[in-house]
């Protein structure tokens, strides 16, 4: 198979609508070389593409495709949702940790509508959150120098399920957002655009991801 990433294409994106609305092993195994072409191997090449620019983000990812990239078959066992496939498709670029949720990570997810990106810290134990809380309030100023300009001039989305009664802490107001969280990370979520089916993307995904590099390596320090 070419392993060059060459951008997505329309039928990427129709073999995920299509998915949506024809859930089932049946349609699934007539279609399944379209899903190979169209999908699962132009996400192979891009996590191929991008490994050289993650490696220098952390060269302690594991970058074997396998465990970056998601799979389409669904655990019905421990999910509610009983359909056979899921109709989107991510990759996750982390290092090899026995909970996955305690240690940050870059993602990004593709649909039949679009796709979303981002970086942080998903379903953490409390322990990492209250230890991400602690490093904050030591280090408020390089925190904010860190995570002022990927909110505002970048553009990125603070995200994360929120605690119901505030903590308490003394930090300005623009800390709070980050301190009240049980999970957190940022995020960009775009539609369907020309860049997804050009040679670049692999490249401008890495340079956006290089932007919150400061700030997971912030989250490594609190997580080590």
């Amino acid at each position: 198979m070419e392993n060059r990433f060459n951008g997505f294409t329309q039928d990427t994106f129709k073999f995920l609508k299509d998915l949506g609305e024809n859930n089932c092993k049946p349609w699934f195994d007539e279609h399944k070389y379209s899903y190979e072409l169209e999908l699962l191997q132009p996400l192979k090449a891009l996590v191929v593409a991008m490994t050289p620019a993650m490696y220098e983000i952390d060269n302690q990812f594991d970058f074997r495709t396998n465990r970056v990239l998601s799979r389409i078959y669904r655990d019905i066992r421990f999910s509610y949702d009983k359909t056979p496939y899921k109709d989107h498709m991510w990759i996750t670029f982390q290092r090899m940790v026995p909970e996955w949720q305690n240690f940050p990570a870059f993602f990004m997810e593709i649909s039949a509508t679009g796709y979303l990106y981002g970086m942080g810290l998903y379903g953490s134990k409390k322990k990492i959150m209250d230890d991400m809380r602690e490093r904050i309030e030591y280090e408020p100023g390089r925190f904010k120098e860190i995570t002022q300009d990927l909110i505002g001039k970048h553009g990125y989305i603070l995200d994360g399920e929120q605690y119901k009664r505030p903590l308490k802490n003394d930090l300005p107001e623009y800390f709070q957002a980050w301190m009240q969280r049980k999970s957190v990370y940022i995020h960009k979520r775009k539609p369907i655009g020309k860049e997804l089916f050009d040679s670049g993307f692999a490249e401008c995904l890495a340079s956006e991801f290089a932007l919150s590099k400061d700030l997971y390596e912030f989250f490594v320090d609190v997580c080590d």
